[in-house]
């Protein structure tokens, strides 16, 4: 059967393939999106009902300009889709005074001039009295902060490229790909496509499609809870920003109640067990819910009553905890995106745009110097 042709293909539809799959579109490309699973799905890193984002960013000041720039985009997209994606609800960085959590935070918020408020953890309580946090802490509020539905962000990515023309086929698994100077045959359980280039945006699955990654691109299990309130109506949108904060338990990441019942939090790398997308454990257990559980009781105002739901997904770690956006070494027509690390989602529309801006034009307009993949060969 003759192969199938396409100007470019995107293997993996989640969060970062939707969005490179419509700003190829936008770009006039001839677009096929291949989806291992269901779209949008909850199998990988790019689901559970909210995901945070937030311009004081302790990961390092440099990610501060993409941000702007998938704030703007992410409001393109609500505008053209004619739904909500974004809420704002302000967000809070807490830690003690000396975490790299609160020095990160104030660092990045210095070197862009973002508007915040220094708090201490008596303010923080009588501003958010959902908090109750030890007076040794602190807290940086930053008012642009909230936080994204990020199975409508997929769902909305990919109904826009639809709509100027691209094809997205999901349950249909990539079994190999060759690349050639001109050209990049991909081999699926279905058919075989060829296309000019090629963007990999397979999350937890990328080590087993692209090897020259290695050890630097390494899944971890994640759970994330939702949990009851004593008092709901401190942890609503109106009143409860999304929030971060290093505490001796964990450092923890958590958002007011929306779209299903209960508080969510999430412990970022939870029990930190290393794994690979196709052994990953994908039930919960009662150390799962004890790890979540030991922030929500001491921090948190009232504690948590009732467990309403705990969901697994999936982290995919690089050893800096940056992202990787790059050419394949190998193939200039081979891009690559993957490891975002547990903070990824927030960027997934300026991470499109750089992409199709690497497969189109072999570079892009935004700063990405940290983000290349030689940085490892170098360490």
């Amino acid at each position: 059967m003759q192969a199938e042709r396409f100007d470019s293909i995107v293997v993996g539809v989640g969060g970062m393939g939707s969005a490179a799959v419509h700003h190829l579109a936008q770009r006039g490309e001839r677009v096929l999106g291949l989806e291992k699973f269901d779209i949008p799905h909850d199998m990988g890193s790019s689901h559970g009902v909210t995901r945070v984002i937030r311009l004081t960013y302790f990961e390092h000041p440099s990610y501060v300009p993409l941000l702007a720039r998938a704030y703007a985009l992410w409001r393109e997209l609500e505008q053209d889709g004619g739904e909500q994606l974004l809420y704002i609800t302000g967000s809070i960085d807490a830690g003690a005074p000396d975490s790299f959590v609160v020095k990160g935070s104030i660092a990045s918020c210095a070197e862009h001039d973002l508007a915040h408020d220094v708090l201490t953890s008596a303010e923080l309580t009588q501003r958010f009295p959902g908090f109750a946090l030890p007076p040794e802490m602190m807290a940086i509020w930053q008012p642009d902060g909230g936080f994204l539905v990020p199975e409508r962000c997929i769902v909305h990515h990919v109904l826009q490229a639809q709509a100027l023309g691209s094809e997205v086929r999901a349950r249909e698994q990539v079994i190999e790909w060759q690349a050639e100077p001109s050209s990049v045959t991909v081999r699926t359980n279905r058919a075989t496509y060829v296309a000019e280039r090629v963007i990999f945006t397979a999350g937890a699955w990328s080590q087993s499609l692209l090897p020259v990654l290695g050890v630097n691109a390494i899944p971890e299990r994640q759970v994330m809870g939702w949990f009851q309130p004593a008092q709901p109506e401190l942890f609503a949108v109106e009143r409860f920003p999304v929030f971060n904060c290093l505490v001796p338990e964990g450092h923890y990441y958590g958002f007011p109640i929306f779209g299903i019942p209960g508080f969510k939090l999430g412990k970022y790398h939870h029990l930190q067990q290393q794994t690979t997308a196709g052994s990953v454990d994908r039930e919960c257990h009662p150390e799962d819910e004890a790890a979540l559980r030991a922030c929500t009781q001491r921090y948190l105002t009232g504690g948590m009553g009732a467990t309403l739901a705990l969901k697994t997904c999936m982290f995919t770690n690089t050893p800096d905890g940056h992202f990787i956006m790059d050419h394949h070494p190998e193939h200039g027509n081979v891009v690559i995106a993957a490891g975002f690390s547990g903070h990824g989602f927030k960027f997934c529309s300026v991470v499109g745009e750089i992409l199709a801006e690497l497969a189109l034009d072999g570079k892009t307009r935004h700063e990405i110097g940290m983000f290349g993949l030689n940085r490892f060969d170098m360490q």
